[in-house]
C-alpha cells in the first residue's frame, strides 16, 4: 500500500509556547499550531504555563492568525485530580482548545464522556511505537497519535500505511535517553515523576561503566546515557514522503529566541519541499539552530539505530556552536584557527574534557588577526588571536588542545527578537474584494477572508452620485481599500461592476475600509463548537470486594532466569512469570512449571515495534496460562487474535505497570477491554494507591509488592555503545551474552543494565524495594494477588523471599517485620520506594 502524497495544506509545523513571549515567536515565525501547558496536567512543571483561565484569550489571538492551539495534558492523572482534570476538559471544550494531547488513558475515557467529538491527541507518554497501538486506541475516536522518538522512518510509513491516523513526529530538540511515558527513575531517586512533568534529568548525570563488577576505564565518558539533541531538519522530505503529517520542536522550556529560530528554520524547510526546491539547509542555519541550543545534533533513531551516534558522553549540557582548539596561549588571550564565524561579544567556553569541574568562559573582548583588531567578523579558516574579557576568563587554567565552544551570539538573539517585538500585525491574510453600484444607490462590497472562507458585505451610507469631473474607478478603489497597513489582511484582488460615472466621497470609502476589517477580524478567532455533556467523575466507579481473610490471598513471583522459577516452584508459589532476556529461553520455564503442577504467565516486551508480531506468535505457540502485557500494541496483537481464532484456547491477559495504570477509569477501561487483572502504576505513593483501589475492583487488582524498580527503559544499548565497537546489533558481537553491566552512580550504587530480545535496555535501581508494610492496607481495601519479583537474587534468596511474604499474607509476622528481615539481610538494604514519596 503506497503512502498518499501530502500537500502543503496537510502538513502542520507545531511549536512549543512556555509562555507568551515564545507564542508570539512562533506565530511570528511561521507555526501553524502551537502546543501549550497550563499551571496544572502537563509534562513541563518548571515551564512558566499559562493559567486555565487565560484560555480563551490564548485561542483567540492564535485563530485570528490562523494558528491552531494544543493544550498539553500529557501526564498521568490520580484519583483525587478526577474532578480538577474535568474541570480543565470543561474549560478547553469552552474555549475552542483545538485539542488536547494526553497521556492518561482514563483521561481519554473521561473526555469521551463529556464530548464525543473534542480531538484528542495521543500523547508520546502513551509509548505508540506500533500500527497495533495505533488501532487500541481507535475505539476512543482520537484524532492524531504522537509517536515515540525511537520509530525510524521505515517504520514510521509502515504504521501510517496499516494504522491510517495522522502522525505528529518530534523533528528537533532534546531527546530523552528513555522511552517517553517509561521512565521511573526520577520517581524513584526524588519522589519527582516524569509521568508528572517533574523530570529531574537523572540521564544527564555522570556513571561509571561496570562490567561483570569491574569499573571499566572511560576517559572522559561519563555522560553515558546523555543524548544529542534531536535535528532532523535534513529530512524534511524523507518525512513528508513517509506521510507524516505534524513536524513538533520540542522546547517548552526554552527561550522565545530558541522558538523563533527553530521554528523559521523548519517553515522554510517545508516550504522549500513544497516548492519543488531541493535544497538542504546552508551550513549558516545549521549554526543558528545550534547556537539556540545544542548539546550536538543527530538524526535520533530517525536514520535508524546507531548507538555510537546517539550519546557523545563527554558533556550533558548545550554546547552551542564549535570554534576550534586551543592552539597557543597568549598573555591575554589564545590563538584558534575558527571552524565557524566570530565576533566582540560573542560568549564562549573552553572545553577541557571535564566537565565535572568548572569551566572557563565569558565574553569575547577583542578578535585580532595578524595582530590588527577587527570591527566586523572573523570567518571560517582564520586563524585569530580571541581575547576574552578580562574578569572572564583565568588563562592560566587552560591548555593547548582545549576545545572552545561559542555560547552565545547576541546580533543572532536581537535578530531573533526583532521578529516577534514589533507592534506590526505577525501575519497577512489575502482579502478579495467585490464592489457594485449605480447612481442613486449605495456602494455595496462584498470582503472575503480568502484563507477562511468567511464573506462580509458593508455598504456605504451615502447614496453614489454621478461625477461631474473624476469618477471612481477600479485604479481608486484598489488604491483606497489597498490601505490595510497595521491589519492582518492584504488586498489580493478587486472586481468592480460600477454603473456609470459615479463617486462617493472618500471619508465613504474609508469607512467601508474601516468596518470591514472590523467585520473579517471578529469572524477570525471565533472558536470551533464541540457537543458537551454532563459527564459524572465516579458515576461508574466500581465498589471494592471486601477484605480479604489471612491466608487466602494469593502470591505470584516474576522470575528472571530458570533457578529463580525453579526456587519459587520449591517455596510453593503458584503462579509463575517468566521474564526472561531471551525468548529461547521461554521453553524450558514452560516445561519445569507443567511439570510442577503450577501455573505460567510469559512476559512481553516493554515496547511493540512494527514487525516484532514474531515473539507474540511464539508465546501463543508455547501456551502459557497467561500473558503479561506491557503495551498496548501487544495488547491489540493478543485481543485481535482471541477474536480471529474463537475455537481457540486463548491466554489470559494481565496488564502490567507499564500501561500506567494511575485512576480507576484507567483500570476500568483495560479491564473492558479484556484484561483479566491490572496492575497498578509505579507512579502511585500510597494514598494515591489507596484512592485507586476505593475507587476501583480490587478483585481485579494485582499489586506488586516487592522488586527492583525499572528506572530506564531505552533503544540505546550501553553494551553496543561502550562495550563494543559495532553500532547495532547486527555487529555488536553481542556482549550481552557474555557480560553483566551495570551502571555506578555518584553515590557508589550500582545499577544493573539488562537487555531484551529487542536489544533495549532496562537500568535497574540496585536496592530492591518493598511494600510489605501496606499489605493490611491492601488487603483491607479487598486485594487478594500479590507480586514480588526479582532480579539477580540467588535461588536462596528467592525462597527467602517468598517465605517472608507467604507468612506475612498468613498473618503469621506483620509487614514491618518482613521489612526489618529484608533490610537484615539484604547488604543493600531495602527501600519503600515511591510509595512512601
Amino acid at each position: 500500500m503506497d503512502t498518499p502524497m501530502l500537500r502543503r495544506e496537510d502538513v502542520e509545523l507545531l511549536a512549543p509556547a512556555g509562555d507568551w513571549d515564545c507564542m508570539r515567536a512562533a506565530v511570528a515565525n511561521g507555526a501553524d499550531a502551537i502546543f501549550f501547558g497550563v499551571e496544572k496536567f502537563n509534562a513541563r512543571a518548571r515551564a512558566n504555563n499559562f493559567r486555565m483561565n487565560e484560555l480563551p484569550e490564548i485561542m483567540s489571538f492564535l485563530h485570528s492568525y490562523g494558528v491552531k492551539g494544543f493544550l498539553t495534558f500529557n501526564i498521568l492523572v490520580f484519583e483525587n485530580e478526577l474532578e480538577e482534570a474535568k474541570e480543565l476538559i470543561d474549560a478547553c471544550v469552552d474555549a475552542g482548545v483545538d485539542a488536547v494531547i494526553v497521556q492518561d488513558l482514563g483521561l481519554v475515557k473521561l473526555i469521551r464522556e463529556i464530548s464525543p467529538d473534542f480531538p484528542i491527541h495521543g500523547s508520546t507518554q502513551m509509548t505508540i511505537t506500533s500500527p497495533e497501538a495505533v488501532e487500541f486506541t481507535k475505539p476512543w475516536g482520537m484524532e492524531r497519535v504522537v509517536l515515540g522518538r525511537e520509530n525510524n522512518l521505515k517504520q514510521i510509513q509502515k504504521i501510517g500505511e496499516q494504522a491510517r491516523l495522522p502522525m505528529e513526529v518530534f523533528v528537533h530538540g532534546a531527546l530523552c535517553v528513555s522511552y517517553s511515558g517509561q521512565c521511573l527513575t526520577s520517581e524513584m531517586w526524588g519522589g519527582r515523576s516524569a509521568n508528572r512533568g517533574e523530570c529531574a534529568q537523572a540521564c544527564r548525570l555522570p556513571y561509571d561503566l561496570m562490567v561483570d563488577g569491574v569499573q571499566q576505564p572511560m576517559g572522559d565518558v561519563a555522560y553515558l546515557l546523555s543524548p544529542k539533541d534531536l535535528a532532523a531538519i535534513d529530512l524534511m522530505p524523507e518525512l513528508i514522503e513517509a506521510g507524516v503529517t505534524s513536524f513538533k520542536i520540542e522546547g517548552r522550556l526554552k527561550t522565545p529566541e530558541y522558538v523563533a529560530n527553530v521554528v523559521s528554520k523548519y517553515r522554510k524547510a517545508i516550504d522549500q519541499y513544497f516548492d519543488g526546491e531541493n535544497a538542504k539547509p546552508s551550513k549558516e542555519d545549521i549554526r543558528e539552530l545550534q547556537q539556540s541550543f545544542s548539546r550536538g545534533f543527530t538524526h535520533g533513531f530517525l536514520s535508524g539505530t546507531n548507538n555510537k551516534q546517539l550519546v557523545d558522553g563527554t558533556f550533558p549540557k548545550s554546547r552551542g556552536v564549535y570554534l576550534g582548539k586551543v592552539e597557543q596561549i597568549l598573555r591575554d588571550g589564545v590563538v584558534c584557527r575558527l571552524e565557524a564565524p566570530l565576533k566582540r561579544g560573542d560568549g564562549i567556553v573552553f572545553d577541557a574534557g571535564d566537565p565535572t569541574r568548572k569551566e572557563e568562559g565569558g565574553r569575547v573582548y577583542d578578535v585580532r588577526r595578524k595582530g590588527v583588531k577587527l570591527e566586523g567578523e572573523a570567518g571560517e579558516g582564520w586563524i585569530v588571536d580571541i581575547v576574552p574579557g578580562r574578569s572572564d576568563v583565568d588563562l592560566r587554567r587552560l591548555h593547548v588542545g582545549d576545545r572552545i565552544w561559542k555560547t552565545n551570539d547576541p546580533a543572532l538573539d536581537k535578530r531573533l527578537r526583532q521578529t516577534f517585538e514589533t507592534d506590526k500585525p505577525y501575519r497577512v491574510f489575502p482579502v478579495h474584494v467585490r464592489v457594485s453600484g449605480s447612481p442613486g444607490q449605495p456602494l455595496s462590497t462584498w470582503w472575503t477572508d480568502v484563507q477562511k472562507g468567511t464573506t462580509v458585505r458593508v455598504d456605504s451610507e451615502l447614496e453614489l452620485e454621478f461625477a461631474k469631473k473624476r469618477p471612481m474607478n477600479r485604479e481608486l478603489l484598489e488604491e483606497q481599500f489597498g490601505r490595510l497597513g497595521g491589519t492582518i489582511y492584504q488586498l489580493e484582488q478587486l472586481e468592480a461592476e460600477l454603473h456609470g460615472d459615479v463617486i462617493v466621497p472618500m471619508r465613504e470609502l474609508n469607512s467601508i475600509r474601516r468596518q470591514a476589517v472590523e467585520l473579517l477580524s471578529g469572524e477570525r478567532p471565533k472558536p470551533p463548537v464541540y457537543i458537551k455533556r454532563e459527564a459524572s467523575v465516579y458515576g461508574d466507579a466500581s465498589i471494592p470486594a471486601s477484605q480479604v481473610p489471612r491466608g487466602e490471598a494469593q502470591l505470584t513471583a516474576l522470575c528472571r532466569s530458570l533457578p529463580q522459577v525453579q526456587a519459587a516452584l520449591e517455596a510453593g508459589v503458584e503462579m509463575i512469570y517468566a521474564d526472561f532476556e531471551f525468548i529461547k529461553q521461554f521453553p524450558a520455564a514452560v516445561d519445569a512449571v507443567r511439570a510442577a503442577g503450577k501455573q505460567i504467565a510469559l512476559a512481553t516486551p516493554r515496547i511493540h515495534m512494527p514487525g516484532e508480531n514474531g515473539y507474540h506468535n511464539n508465546i501463543l505457540r508455547l501456551q502459557p496460562d497467561a500473558v503479561l502485557v506491557r503495551n498496548t500494541g501487544a495488547l491489540y496483537f493478543y485481543l485481535r487474535h482471541r477474536l480471529e481464532h474463537p475455537d481457540q484456547t486463548h491466554p489470559r491477559l494481565i496488564g502490567d505497570f507499564s500501561l500506567n495504570i494511575a485512576n480507576h477509569k484507567a483500570a476500568d477501561l483495560f479491564i473492558e477491554s479484556g484484561c483479566e487483572l491490572v496492575t497498578p502504576s509505579y507512579d502511585l505513593n500510597i494514598q494515591q494507591m489507596i484512592d485507586l483501589l476505593r475507587r476501583s475492583d480490587t478483585s481485579r487488582m494485582e499489586i506488586v509488592i516487592h522488586q527492583h524498580l525499572p528506572m530506564f527503559h531505552t533503544e540505546h544499548c550501553v553494551y553496543c555503545t561502550f562495550m563494543s565497537e559495532g553500532t547495532d546489533f547486527t555487529n555488536c558481537g553481542r556482549p550481552c551474552e557474555e557480560h553483566r553491566a551495570s551502571l555506578q552512580d555518584r553515590i557508589g550504587m550500582s545499577h544493573p543494565v539488562r537487555v531484551d530480545e529487542g536489544c533495549r535496555n532496562t537500568v535497574y535501581n540496585a536496592i530492591e524495594q518493598s511494600g510489605a508494610e501496606y499489605l493490611s492496607n491492601f488487603m483491607e481495601l479487598g486485594v487478594s494477588r500479590y507480586r514480588v519479583e526479582f532480579l539477580e537474587e540467588t535461588p536462596e534468596q528467592v525462597q527467602e523471599v517468598i517465605d517472608l511474604y507467604h507468612r506475612a499474607l498468613r498473618g503469621e509476622i506483620s509487614g514491618t517485620q518482613v521489612w526489618k528481615q529484608l533490610k537484615a539481610t539484604n547488604q543493600l538494604g531495602v527501600t519503600r520506594g515511591q510509595l512512601v514519596k
